[in-house]
C-alpha cells in the first residue's frame, strides 16, 4: 500500500522536471523578446567595430540615406540584418561593408563575436550562427557612399 501513495509524488515530480527552466522560461512566467529586439541589438553590436563603414545591399543604403535626411526620422539600426528566432535560440544575418584597408577576416570575427556576446548577455537567447555578408569596400574619398551609419 505505501507503495501506490508515493507513485503520484513521483508523477507529480516528473511534471514539474519537464518544464523547461531557462532566463526566458521560469517557474514564475514566461519572458519573449521580439525579432525586432534581437535586430536593434545585433545592429548596435555591429556598428561598433572598427573597420565597419556601413550597413545592407546597396538599395537599403540608398533607402537609408534618403529618410535620414528627413529631420524627423530616427536612425534605422536594423538595416543589413535578418534575425530568425525560436523560443531559445536565433540566428542571425548581418550584411556590412568594410573600410578599405580593414582587415575582413578580423572585422568579421569581432562583428560575430560582439554580436554573440550582446545578444546572449541582453536576451538570453542562445545564438547559434551569425553570417556576415560583406557586400563592399568602402575606398578614400569615394563619395558615392554618402551614408556613413556608424
Amino acid at each position: 500500500m505505501s507503495d501506490t501513495s508515493k507513485q503520484p509524488e513521483q508523477n507529480e515530480n516528473t511534471e514539474a522536471d519537464s518544464t523547461p527552466n531557462t532566463p526566458l522560461h521560469t517557474s514564475h512566467g514566461v519572458t519573449t523578446i521580439d525579432e525586432n529586439v534581437i535586430a536593434k541589438i545585433a545592429g548596435m553590436a555591429t556598428r561598433e567595430v572598427p573597420g565597419v563603414y556601413s550597413m545592407g545591399n546597396a538599395m537599403r543604403r540608398a533607402f537609408t540615406a534618403m529618410t535620414e535626411r528627413i529631420p524627423t526620422t530616427q536612425t534605422n539600426v536594423t538595416g543589413g540584418i535578418n534575425v530568425q528566432k525560436g523560443e531559445t535560440q536565433t540566428s542571425i544575418e548581418v550584411t556590412v561593408v568594410v573600410d578599405y584597408g580593414a582587415p575582413i577576416i578580423e572585422v568579421t570575427e569581432a562583428i560575430r563575436n560582439n554580436i554573440i556576446e550582446q545578444i546572449e548577455t541582453s536576451t538570453g537567447l542562445e545564438v547559434v550562427e551569425v553570417n556576415i555578408h560583406v557586400t563592399d569596400v568602402h575606398l578614400p574619398g569615394d563619395e558615392s557612399e554618402t551614408n556613413n551609419l556608424k
